[in-house]
């Protein structure tokens, strides 16, 4: 009897192994997809942003004034970002929150 429970208890601890290496593997994977994602989609925006700023410099006759115009978007952007940064700070805490307790 004492057999089978160390048995039992060997072949438990390695199940447990083998399905925090699945979860870590996976997490992994999750996580280098992530950074790839992020990093192809940032080079894209920098460079979207680039073509714009020029595009708009070429219409007004004067590349520098394209890239300012979108550079005060983005100004205009991070001061509406800093103006709403708790509502929301409180609706993503909320967010959060009701997908932790669904």
């Amino acid at each position: 009897m004492i057999d089978l429970v160390k048995q039992y208890a060997s072949k438990r601890l390695e199940l447990l192994k083998m399905e925090a290496t699945e979860k870590s593997s996976l997490g992994a994977g999750t996580l280098t997809f992530l950074i790839l994602a992020s990093i192809s989609g940032l080079f894209f925006l920098i460079l979207f942003n680039i073509g714009i700023g020029l595009w708009i410099g070429s219409l007004l006759g004067n590349y520098g004034y394209g890239v300012l115009i979108v550079a005060g978007f983005y100004l205009l952007l991070l001061a509406l970002v800093v103006a709403f940064r708790k509502s929301i700070t409180n609706k993503v805490a909320n967010k959060i929150i009701a997908l932790i307790n669904a």
